[in-house]
């Protein structure tokens, strides 16, 4: 094959991107543009034109999942041999090369769970907190370490912060401060550590710092807008004085502030590289003409990037519903996807999207009424039922005994100890849900390189479980908006758009109130075919009315 041939399928706009070759690079790719297939095709063609060496080429990403599309289309244009990985498992694996070799001792363990041990300190304390609470305390952590403050510097703007799950101020520092003497003492590092580590260790040691620039020449950064201060620290690190850099995202889709991320790197890279090449990706292969143009609307004061053009049919128009409670809303959806199935719409092609965790219960009870199977994204199910948890111990208790056998033949064997067998049982029950589970455990085999080890797995199962990258089955979708990001469906339905659930309660401040917009055109654009939005008034078990959201007034056609 020819380089050009690499070049052929692809539009003007992803050609243009394709070819930047030499130098700092802005691909501003908006929804279902095909930055995935841009990005792959650029590396590959810079391959084939000798501009760079496969083995020192870094592409970087936020999430398992994403990195694993990554590698695959890699490996199907030729290229295998290019490092793909989450940041997170990029400075992992520094981290423990560098550190018995400057410390003279292995490198910490990885902390489990935040959670956990935030609840045991929180107890210590004589302090009470819901997992709802220790998933904010956590999170609040998250945005402390990935905003590269010190405790004591988080001390002095933690009054500035929103309130965390209703604690004091001077609560909230004691629970950080004995989560972080705690894990010290546990001798324990937590994810956020991992990369606050390695950039430590980099700019105190010339040596490994060189090293590191020597092995990765050519970079590229998937989702540009959701990096952090602290992982764009990194970044700079490993990039040095080169300035080999393909950065991706959309403003549009800036949506994790929350966790210390911000779009200003990406809307500013021009002005730090003077010489930058800035392409624009606007025409849009996933949804309809008219799912589009209602996204639009969402984004018409943006002056970042150009309004999206769809490359699809006109389609139907999305629909907006209201209901008398949620309770009416949630059937009614159910009673649709149960019409979708009927007319043999597969039921992995349906999502229910919404805004928090706490609104899946009452879709779950529905779609179980009508018969319907469903996979809950954004939560931690799959990593919770007892047979993972014993297949993951089971992995890392292998993974320290050398063995000839494929990691498949390794995974299938531990599978098997728990129950699995190669015939799915025909009755539904809790047996074929564990079968299910150990199923899709064993599918992810398949994902990883072909010389992956048991070792690669565990690493591979930590990180997912982290990120909350469950496996898929061939099921209806429910998932918050923030877990959907990056997926798509054809047919998609977002749930309890009132003002309190989008934009949420909390959302205050204009900046605020502009992500929770942005959320919903993230929402809206996961679509393909059809789209419905609704909202009741009244919440199950409350006679307190609520208002529909106040973005259903920016989705109205402009006369």
């Amino acid at each position: 094959m020819e380089p050009e041939d690499l070049l052929e399928n692809l539009d003007p706009e992803q050609r243009l991107a394709a070819e930047s070759l030499v130098g700092p690079t802005c691909i501003l790719a908006g929804a279902g543009t095909g930055k995935t297939r841009t990005v792959t095709h650029r590396i590959a063609y810079g391959i084939a034109k000798g501009y760079f060496a496969a083995n020192r080429v870094l592409a970087l990403t936020y999430t398992n999942r994403a990195a694993g599309e990554l590698r695959a289309r890699l490996r199907q244009l030729g290229v295998g041999a290019v490092s793909v990985k989450t940041f997170h498992a990029a400075a992992l694996s520094q981290l423990e090369f560098f550190w018995p070799q400057f410390a003279g001792v292995p490198a910490p363990a990885v902390l489990e769970s935040k959670a956990r041990l935030i609840s045991l300190v929180a107890d210590g304390l004589k302090i009470r907190l819901d997992s709802g609470a220790l998933r904010d305390i956590a999170a609040e952590i998250e945005w402390r370490k990935y905003s590269m403050l010190s405790m004591e510097s988080y001390a002095g703007v933690a009054a500035d912060r929103p309130k965390i799950a209703g604690l004091s101020v001077a609560k909230n520092l004691e629970i950080q401060e004995g989560y972080e003497a705690a894990k010290a003492k546990a001798q324990k590092i937590d994810w956020e550590d991992v990369l606050i580590l390695t950039l430590g260790l980099l700019r105190a040691e010339p040596r490994a710092l060189a090293h590191v620039q020597q092995q990765y020449r050519f970079f590229t950064v998937d989702e540009y807008q959701d990096i952090s201060p602290l992982q764009h620290a990194l970044l700079d690190a490993w990039l040095g004085s080169h300035s080999d850099l393909c950065v991706v995202g959309d403003p549009n889709q800036t949506i994790y502030s929350f966790t210390g991320a911000t779009s200003e790197y990406l809307q500013n890279f021009a002005t730090r590289f003077a010489d930058a090449t800035v392409v624009q990706l606007t025409t849009n292969y996933r949804s309809t003409g008219q799912i589009v143009s209602f996204a639009n609307r969402l984004t018409a004061q943006s002056s970042v990037v150009d309004p999206l053009q769809s490359a699809n049919a006109v389609g139907l128009a999305p629909r907006t519903l209201s209901f008398a409670t949620t309770a009416d809303e949630v059937n009614s959806v159910a009673s649709a996807i149960r019409a979708k199935i009927d007319q043999r719409v597969k039921p992995s092609d349906i999502a229910v999207l919404y805004r928090i965790n706490g609104q899946s219960e009452l879709v779950e009870n529905a779609l179980a009424a009508q018969g319907i199977d469903y996979q809950v994204r954004g939560g931690e199910r799959f990593f919770n039922r007892p047979e993972i948890q014993n297949a993951i111990r089971a992995i890392r208790a292998a993974a320290v005994v050398p063995s000839e056998k494929s990691l498949f033949e390794l995974v299938a064997e531990i599978c098997r100890s728990l129950g699995w067998q190669m015939q799915q049982p025909t009755e539904p029950g809790s047996n074929r849900e564990k079968w299910e589970s150990l199923n899709s455990l064993l599918a992810i085999t398949e994902e990883m390189q072909t010389e992956a080890t048991l070792a690669d797995m565990a690493k591979e199962l930590e990180e997912r479980q982290r990120s909350q990258h469950e496996p898929v089955k061939a099921a209806v979708t429910l998932s918050t908006i923030h877990a959907a990001k990056g997926l798509e469906w054809d047919y998609v339905f977002i749930i309890g758009l009132t003002e309190g659930y989008l934009p949420i309660s909390y959302a205050k401040t204009e900046a605020e109130l502009r992500e929770e917009q942005r959320l919903l055109y993230v929402a809206i654009t996961r679509a393909r075919k059809e789209l419905t939005l609704s909202w009741s008034r009244a919440d199950a078990n409350s006679t307190r009315e609520r208002e529909p959201s106040r973005f259903f007034a920016m989705l109205q056609p402009r006369i």
